[in-house]
């Protein structure tokens, strides 16, 4: 009745179901959001501009920048991750105010 039973948690396993090797749904409406802001931009390029061509580049580029950051990598990280941890990082506080008081208020003695 006392058995000690161990249990085996292969390494590498994800609990959601991915596409291609870290690409799951997350990452897939993270990179939707990014993708247009890149049509966005790309069309307001083309409506200052006129010019196709960089309109085309724009978007191209904003599409596989944002599949790229969202992408996680063997450690589970990705880069708009990192950015993220980044940034709250910054916003933590810092500086922590100490002053010393004393503990235990002994009567002071005179010799």
């Amino acid at each position: 009745m006392t058995q000690e039973q161990s249990l085996y948690i292969p390494m590498g396993v994800k609990p959601d179901t991915e596409w291609f090797p870290g690409f799951g749904k997350p990452q897939l409406l993270q990179t939707f959001i990014g993708s247009s802001a890149s049509v966005l931009l790309a069309l307001f390029l083309w409506f200052v501009k006129g010019s196709v061509p960089l309109a085309v580049v724009t978007f191209l580029t904003g599409v596989s920048a944002s599949v790229m950051m969202t992408t996680k990598d063997r450690n589970n990280l990705s880069v708009l991750d990192q950015v993220r941890f980044m940034v709250r990082f910054m916003k933590a506080q810092k500086v922590y105010p100490y002053r010393a008081m004393k503990e235990w208020p002994w009567p002071e003695q005179k010799p």
